[in-house]
């Protein structure tokens, strides 16, 4: 494969405890697709050549099963296997953790895989194509450089709320011309009285505007992320409580940006983004893809 090739990295081996199931592969769209099948998708539509799943080794079977019915032929399509193992020999994993690492952890476990400039996405999360569109253009224009310039697709805190419980949200904050300054984690966002939203941040309670923009793991990077996030990745593994916390992607991204050795455009392509946090999400997002469907932006099946 040509390293100037777009590759998608699609982060699929989380374990949806508070949606109750494998919400992965749930058939949400009216011809049964899943939400990860329309942002395969969209990037295909807009010129990416490559698929990678990261995954748990136990998917394995299913994935392949999903995807040689889809995508084959059309994207070239690759595993990369999120393992609890997978960390310095220094570590010892503690016997109680059965969760994987975070976000962070499993965009290094795609590092095999990806030789040229790449998009991440969640498995569970539908992004629109006018989020692939900024973020293709973005990869092919814009991307690398010294220090390396990567971008995150923000979308509108009041478009990602959930009605069924609290949310949590990276808001980000950027300059004038788009380049991120910082990335708060706000947990148990919910609506506050006169249209504000209310939630709980590293350092207490913050009050959030409809119109502030949040991450919802939309990235575009090159292959140097790769060794940014492995060292970080070693200090949170000394630092950290290894029986529950996450190597979140946002944070890490976030720190480089502070750090200066890197740079990131907060692209603001006003997509709209769906997602099912909750069980209870998905009649409201089954119904978003029936609209869809429906006003052509996708065809009832996807793949023919």
């Amino acid at each position: 494969m040509s390293g100037d090739a777009l590759t998608l990295v699609v982060l699929a081996a989380g374990m949806g405890s508070r949606y109750g199931g494998m919400k992965q592969l749930d058939p949400v769209g009216p011809g049964g697709a899943p939400l990860m099948d329309y942002s395969v998708y969209d990037a295909w539509r807009c010129g990416f050549a490559r698929v990678v799943f990261v995954i748990r080794p136990d998917m394995e079977d299913v994935l392949h099963g999903f995807a040689d019915t889809r995508f084959r032929g059309r994207v070239q399509v690759a595993a990369a296997h999120q393992r609890l193992n997978d960390v310095p020999v220094w570590v010892t994993v503690p016997p109680t953790r059965a969760k994987p690492w975070g976000t962070g952890h499993a965009v290094l476990a795609a590092q095999g895989a990806v030789d040229g400039p790449f998009a991440v996405v969640n498995a569970d999360d539908f992004y629109g194509r006018r989020a692939f569109e900024a973020v293709s253009a973005f990869l092919r224009g814009d991307a690398g450089g010294r220090p390396p310039a990567y971008a995150v697709v923000g979308y509108r805190l009041r478009d990602t709320l959930s009605a069924s419980g609290g949310v949590n949200r990276a808001t980000c904050r950027a300059t004038p011309e788009g380049w991120l300054t910082a990335i708060d984690e706000v947990q148990g966002i919910a609506a506050a009285p006169a249209g504000a939203f209310a939630g709980r941040a590293r350092t207490g309670p913050v009050t959030l505007t409809g119109d502030d923009l949040v991450s919802m793991n939309m990235w575009a990077f090159t292959p140097a992320v790769f060794d940014m996030l492995r060292q970080d990745f070693a200090e949170f593994l000394g630092s950290r409580d290894l029986a529950k916390d996450e190597f979140l992607l946002p944070a890490a991204i976030a720190a480089a940006a502070r750090r200066r050795v890197t740079r990131v455009r907060v692209l603001d392509p006003r997509s709209h983004w769906w997602g099912v946090t909750y069980a209870d999400d998905r009649p409201r997002v089954a119904e978003a893809m029936r609209r869809l469907v429906a006003e052509g932006s996708y065809p009832e099946r996807l793949w023919g």
